[in-house]
């Protein structure tokens, strides 16, 4: 599947889903575009702090809260590191339109 096909699929799933808001698309883009830099192969190594600049969310509760939520609605599997050392794992999801 080419991204344009992956990219409309996943837009109109989160457009849909009301539960969604502006900083959980911004965050998600933010991996979709890690996930697409990195071969499209998951999982994906991320930065907290690249993620938030990159989305420009400042409060690391929201960015915290947001990930939680994309986790708990089907979007991600999300693997923490509590090493600072090391990135925390994110396994990206295209839900479903049902």
């Amino acid at each position: 599947m080419n991204n344009d096909v992956v990219f409309s699929s996943l837009f109109g799933v989160m457009a849909s889903d009301q539960r969604i808001n502006v900083w959980h698309f911004s965050i998600y883009m933010s991996l979709f575009h890690r996930w697409l830099a990195n071969g499209r192969v998951n999982p994906v190594s991320i930065s907290r702090s690249e993620i938030m600049r990159q989305t420009h969310i400042r409060s690391i509760v929201t960015y915290h809260k947001c990930i939680r939520q994309l986790r708990d609605f089907g979007y991600i599997v999300y693997e923490p590191s509590y090493n600072p050392f090391i990135g925390s794992y994110i396994r990206l999801l295209v839900p479903d339109r049902t």
